[in-house]
């Protein structure tokens, strides 16, 4: 089985599991930090590290709910996993998360399986194959103007009064789920996604490759380039887009230092 087959199989299987574990009843706590997980994340977790390390025990292993292990720094390949990808839509009982699952290889990925059980979309790509969406080929919008374009984002940051140059009046909505945010972007569903706020690498790692192989960009809010499997594994904020507003939207940002 090919690494995509593989991840692709582990993530609808993990999909399964998560919305079982909703119907059944979640116990939820905080993490240090104070962000929430539940047992299901934990759950979904041990799933898909034990399917997918027992078909690739030489690749190294990054996922949200496991303890890093430096080893993964010394490996060929690295699976990049965020086993649920917006826990709070999650526990609500919301449809906005999704099972993310990349490979990557020389701090790129070159497989990606974005999986939102709920709404029973699956997204997916490699580096040398189509990029889907359920099997059917997907592109982004062709939207040229931030004027009315559909953006994923926190509204309140777009109305600060602090920006230099006010924003236009836009479509601002909001998904908990920041690797489901950026496929919605690859698809064409929304013109942009924006976070002004540091991302960890299994929150983009799957989607980033989803997007540049349908012909969107990603980079940080200076429009520099993501690279994986690095020691400390996160970047400052993440610009999503067409390829016509990612300028727009990297002229408003870029100016902007981030702790």
């Amino acid at each position: 089985m090919n690494d995509l087959d593989l991840i692709l199989q582990a993530a609808t299987e993990a999909g399964e599991l998560a919305l079982s574990a909703r119907e059944s009843g979640l116990k939820i706590w905080s993490k240090d930090g104070g962000s929430p997980v539940t047992d299901a994340d934990l759950a979904v977790d041990t799933l898909l590290k034990t399917e997918l390390m027992a078909e690739r025990p030489d690749y190294g292993w990054l996922s949200e709910e496991t303890a890093d292990d430096p080893a993964r720094l010394s490996t060929r390949r690295q699976f990049v996993v965020d086993p649920i990808d917006g826990t709070v839509a999650f526990m609500k009982g919301k449809p906005w998360f999704a099972v993310s699952i990349a490979v990557v290889e020389n701090g790129q990925p070159i497989a990606g399986v974005v999986h939102a059980p709920a709404l029973d979309e699956t997204f997916v790509a490699t580096l040398d194959g189509p990029v889907t969406l359920n099997g059917a080929p997907i592109a982004p919008s062709a939207t040229g103007e931030l004027l009315d374009c559909a953006m994923l984002g926190d509204a309140k940051m777009f109305g600060h009064p602090a920006w230099r140059e006010p924003w236009p009046a836009m479509r601002v909505e909001s998904r908990n789920s920041i690797a489901y945010r950026m496929c919605l972007v690859a698809s064409g569903a929304f013109d942009a996604a924006i976070a002004l706020s540091p991302k960890s690498e299994w929150d983009l790692a799957a989607a980033e490759l989803i997007c540049r192989r349908a012909g969107a960009w990603v980079s940080d809010h200076k429009g520099r380039d993501f690279a994986y499997n690095r020691p400390v594994p996160t970047v400052p904020s993440l610009v999503c887009a067409n390829k016509a507003l990612a300028p727009l939207i990297l002229s408003r940002v870029g100016h902007i230092e981030l702790p």
